[in-house]
């Protein structure tokens, strides 16, 4: 329990925000420290505790305060690369292995949590770029991927590698928001065009030999409005016929990740089709069905991306009769 004479000393003696708060930063832990130590000594401080006569307290208390906010907003943190410099804050976004940030300007830049992990951030380049040269020729999959603008690059020992990318924040929620919203499973109607450009992102990136290999539910954005889907997360991605570089301790991974094999485009199949039986409502037999013929524990037994998509589609017609557009939204319990 901090003191009334050690908060006036530590405010009256700090002179800055950051002789108070200590250098601006984005690491989570010290961001969280910080708002503990303005807590500690605006509880002692504020006025209606030291009572209205104690001008000293009063005045370390507005000038805590306005540290405190000069530390919060100036404590944006400028990332450069040879060719930007973006100013990053909060994060709003925290990933398996990165936290993604909003910036000042039309991005967010995605930050390894720790510099031992920086290879899964090249390597989330590498495919980026091998699909954005993919979808220059066939621009209808731009859509489905996002867009790399610039990188930290070569950096020094201990230092974060980062990537910008384009924003995808207004409008987007994860498939776990859509999840969460729906605690009792989706409509099949409505997982359906959801799960149609799903299959189309990973029939692209397999046409390229590209394996996700972490096709979750966080990695999945939707666009409830615009009916849009883009698959994120590319950290983990390998060329097909290669083991994954790192695995997650939160993701449920097919057979052959678990016994250490190389992974294929099959594996991707699997995970896209658990991610559909933890979606769908309980009573969605025939959509089911389907998914339970993608995860079989076989890689060589589960059908293609490419393939799929001509199968699910017959499903849907059968099921549905001709396409229709059918509005979706979160619910407004949600804050969606």
């Amino acid at each position: 329990m901090v003191t009334r004479a050690e908060a006036l000393d530590r405010v009256e003696r700090a002179g800055s925000a950051t002789g108070l708060f200590g250098p601006p930063t984005t690491d989570p832990a010290r961001r969280a420290a910080a708002r503990r130590l303005y807590r500690a000594l605006a509880s002692v401080l504020h006025p209606d505790v030291t009572g209205e006569g104690d001008t000293r307290a009063h005045a370390a208390s507005a000038e805590l305060t306005r540290m405190h906010h000069e530390w919060t907003r100036g404590a944006a943190v400028e990332l450069r690369t040879a060719t930007g410099v973006y100013r990053i804050g909060e994060p709003f976004a925290v990933g398996s292995v990165a936290n993604v940030y909003e910036t000042d300007g039309p991005h967010v830049v995605k930050v390894v949590r720790d510099p031992v992990l920086n290879p899964l951030l090249h390597s989330e380049w590498d495919a980026l770029r091998t699909l954005e040269r993919f979808t220059d020729r066939h621009d209808w999959l731009r859509a489905y991927y996002p867009r790399l603008l610039d990188t930290s690059g070569a950096l020094g020992r201990g230092e974060r590698a980062f990537t910008v990318l384009d924003p995808l924040v207004d409008g987007f929620v994860t498939l776990a928001d859509v999840r969460r919203a729906f605690p009792g499973g989706l409509d099949g109607r409505d997982y359906a065009w959801m799960h149609r450009r799903l299959l189309k992102a990973l029939a692209g990136a397999h046409g390229l030999g590209l394996v996700h290999g972490a096709v979750t539910a966080e990695n999945v954005l939707v666009h409830p409005g615009q009916h849009g889907i883009v698959l994120a997360g590319w950290s983990f991605a390998v060329e097909s016929g290669q083991r994954l570089i790192a695995t997650s301790k939160a993701i449920a991974y097919p057979p052959e990740v678990l016994a250490g094999e190389p992974v294929t485009t099959a594996t991707d199949v699997h995970m896209a089709h658990t991610l559909m039986l933890d979606l769908l409502a309980p009573g969605e037999k025939r959509h089911t069905m389907f998914a339970r013929g993608c995860v079989q524990d076989r890689p060589s037994r589960r059908p293609d991306a490419v393939d799929l998509l001509d199968e699910y589609d017959e499903l849907l017609e059968d099921l549905y009769g001709a396409r229709v557009f059918r509005p979706f939204a979160l619910p407004k319990t949600t804050g969606a």
